[in-house]
């Protein structure tokens, strides 16, 4: 299938609620990405605005960090119609990357530090709470290991190496999985709660994580694999992306783990 016969629809999940920590930059990534091999990309704002029939319509979908107010204000209107659409997306395969607060969301529910619990979806399996307002924030630079199956096998095939994830994290509330995959085991930083080791959720070909960065142009392997597991599940066609020029996100990733002292490690 050549790639000009491809486009892609990119779903921003509250745009103008959801963007507090710069995640934008994952939806700039992935259609820098896919518009550098061909691909026809629609970025869709996903808001109060928008109808269950146009987000049935989504190919990827990225949902970034908000503060506590904007999540009640999104979970207010995510409601109904809407939220049965994205849940049945999500379960039927669409991939998708929430960076912060949008997995909070994907959840059970959310306790913040003052106010009243935030109901999640329920489309994965944790719970969020803020342990409060004196408890000490998760803040710093987070690298991990993405072990989830079979993502983390799926990654190594596209990176060559196994998969090492660089980001920043910032957050009060603290995650809990139950039967849930964690997308991968803290190397450096707090992760989902600071006390088991574990980062982020994977469930279908949805990843949840803390990590922003944003998260997407230190890692650009997690957006192809985005786009190719996009273009698979669209159109039901195996495809290999072809290479880009990575060489100065590579640079820079060995920068960032050297100056973290985790070069080695990290065998990067």
């Amino acid at each position: 299938m050549n790639p000009e016969e491809i486009e892609l629809k990119i779903g921003w999940l509250y745009p103008t609620l959801m963007s507090t920590y710069g995640d934008r930059g994952n939806v700039i990534c992935l259609e820098k990405r896919a518009t550098w091999r061909g691909i026809k990309v629609s970025i869709i704002p996903l808001d109060r605005n928008t109808k269950a029939s146009e987000i049935e319509e989504i190919d990827l979908i990225v949902g970034g960090g908000a503060q506590d107010r904007q999540q009640s204000i999104v979970m207010e209107d995510l409601k109904g119609i809407k939220a049965d659409t994205l849940k049945a997306k999500i379960e039927a395969g669409m991939p998708g990357v929430f960076t912060c607060g949008s997995p909070q969301l994907l959840g059970h529910y959310y306790e913040p530090a003052l106010g009243n619990k935030i109901e999640g979806l329920g489309i994965l399996d944790f719970v969020s709470k803020h342990p409060g307002i004196d408890a000490r924030r998760c803040i710093g630079n987070l690298v991990f290991e993405i072990t989830a199956s079979p993502l983390a096998e799926e990654l190594k095939t596209i990176l060559g190496e196994k998969p090492i994830a660089i980001g920043f994290e910032n957050h009060g509330g603290r995650t809990y999985l139950g039967q849930v995959d964690s997308l991968g085991k803290v190397i450096l930083g707090y992760g989902n709660n600071g006390e088991d080791g574990m980062e982020g959720a994977f469930y279908r070909n949805a990843i949840a994580t803390y990590a922003h960065g944003p998260l997407l142009p230190k890692n650009p392997f997690i957006a192809d694999w985005l786009i190719q597991k996009a273009i698979q599940e669209k159109y039901q066609l195996p495809i290999s992306l072809t290479k880009l020029d990575d060489l100065l996100p590579k640079k820079a990733r060995q920068t960032m783990l050297k100056r973290l002292d985790l070069l080695s490690n990290v065998d990067h």
